[in-house]
Parts: C-alpha cells; structure tokens; sequence
C-alpha cells in the first residue's frame, strides 16, 4: 500500500508566500507557500480543490475563489486549463491566478493557441473546424485579441504550466489534464481511459482505484468501468450544459472516494455587460453561450 506523509492545510489570503522550510517546535519539518501546510502527519484522507475553463470570465473565477476560501479542508488545488480565452477580462484573470503560482495549474488547448500565436497560421484551426468558417475566424481573432491583453507576462506564465498532471494517495492514482495529455482538443473515451489504466497499473501494482480527471467539454462526466472511473468538473466561467452556473469540483480520497461539483450562482450580467462594454471579437457569440450555457453560434 502505498502512505503518503500528509498535511493538515489552512487555506488564506494573500497570496503567494515565499515556500521556506523550517522545524517547529516539536522538531516537525514544516513547508510554509501559498498553501498553507502545518505539519506533516499521517493523513487518513487527502481532498483536491478543482477550478477549471474560467475562459476570462472574471465574475465566476471570483465567485470559485470565495468558495474554495470556506473550504477549511482543501490539500491540494488544481487549474485544468482555459483560463484566457472566449471572454470579456483576460487580464483580470490572470492577475488573480499569478497569486496561485505555487497550485498546480495545467495548461489547456487555448493556451496552446496563445502560444502558438495561432492567428499567424496560413490557415489556422480549432478543433477541427474548417478555417474558412466564420465561426472558427472569430475565435481565431479572440485569440490575438486576449494575447494583447495578457501580454508577455501571460505567455511566460503559460510557459510554466504543465500538461498533465499524475498524482496518488493510498490505493488511488490520480491522472489530472484539460483533455488528455495525448491531445488537448479531445478528452480519452471510456475505452481509450481502459487502455490507459492497463498500461500504467504495470508501473503501480499497489493502486486499486484509477481516477481520470479533465476539463474542456464544458458538461459534467462521471463514467466508470471496474476500478477506473472518468470525471470532468463541467466548467468554472463557460458551462455547456444549459444550468447558468459556474462550478468548481472537490475530490476527497480516503477510505472511499468522494466526488462534489458545487454549482453556484454568480454576477451573470456583469460579465455580459463587460463583454458589451469591451466588445473583442466573437463577444456577441459569447453572450449567448454565458446567457444560456450552451454554444449559440447565431453571429457570424
């Protein structure tokens, strides 16, 4: 079986704290960062605090954060990609998320279209859209339009993120990515998760229980199939699912796994009206997605 030396975790504002180590007063090695841990124990349980696809929507990513705040249990928290892109306050966004450096954040497909600078391509693409439709142009433009407002500042910190990310505790392993770490614009079928758990429980023979977890359609997931079990946390800033409500998801592994998407309200009409007042390309597509959390391409 596999221990981990664990934590018990404060959460607290602001953010981040230079990581040092020290002993306390009981000879206890302690790591001080962003994410406060006291002491080492024996950790009976480990929970992960989840964010994912804020898609510049500053509102909702405000909203997530104050939760995660009331959480007094949180381990461990993770950004599944989509940070940027298709909405009104880029920069605000990123402003919020340079004060998590130290979480473990992962970089997703718009990203890697920021990166890419993908609006210099000859013919560029999304998602297997055909570069002559209008809808893919727009979004190409959304693109170079969120570049500027991030700056290099924002491609350096995308530089940092990883594509995956692999995590255990116990007799869990944990695969966290936007889509996939083969793809990013595709997340793995149920059979293509089996495949994967074959191949990699030859390398940890103690797990019992494999956990994949991704972001970017934007729905809510939840399929499993023996021991291996798929989960997508719908969407922080863009749900897809027709519930006009951001999401953040709690993961908690112990002597049984706890699955939680926490659905919340938060201001709808201001990142409308934000998106009214800056206007960047594609906005009136996007009005219609925040309005009625489901793709409406009717602009073009």
């Amino acid at each position: 079986m596999i221990t981990w030396p664990t934590i018990t975790t404060r959460f607290y504002m602001p953010l981040p704290v230079a990581k040092r180590r020290r002993k306390d007063e009981d000879g206890v090695d302690t790591i001080t960062n962003g994410w406060y841990i006291e002491k080492k124990e024996i950790m009976s349980s480990k929970t992960f605090g989840i964010i994912s696809d804020v898609h510049g929507n500053i509102a909702a990513l405000k909203t997530a954060i104050s939760i995660l705040e009331e959480r007094d249990n949180i381990d461990q928290l993770l950004w599944l990609g989509d940070y940027f892109s298709l909405g009104p306050a880029p920069r605000e966004v990123l402003d919020v998320m340079l004060k998590y450096k130290d979480s473990i954040i992962l970089r997703g497909n718009h990203e890697r279209y920021l990166k890419e600078r993908i609006w210099e391509h000859e013919a560029p693409t999304i998602e297997g859209m055909s570069p002559d439709d209008p809808v893919c142009q727009g979004i190409v433009q959304h693109q170079q339009w969120t570049y500027e407002q991030i700056g290099k500042e924002g491609i350096d910190f995308i530089d940092e993120m990883r594509i995956s990310h692999r995590d255990s505790f116990e007799t869990f392993l944990l695969e966290f990515t936007h889509a996939w770490y083969e793809r990013d614009e595709q997340p793995p079928s149920l059979a293509e998760a089996i495949t994967w758990r074959n191949h990699v429980k030859q390398q940890y023979p103690a797990i019992k229980q494999f956990l994949f977890i991704h972001g970017h359609i934007h729905i809510p997931r939840a399929e499993e199939n023996g021991n291996i079990k798929v989960l997508c946390p719908v969407s922080t800033g863009l749900p897809f699912d027709g519930l006009t409500k951001g999401a953040v998801a709690f993961l908690t592994l112990g002597s049984e796994l706890q699955w939680e998407v926490h659905r919340f309200d938060y201001d709808l009409d201001a990142t409308l009206d934000l998106l009214e007042e800056r206007k960047p390309p594609f906005y009136r597509n996007l009005q219609n997605t925040v309005r009625y959390a489901e793709i409406r391409n009717e602009f073009v």
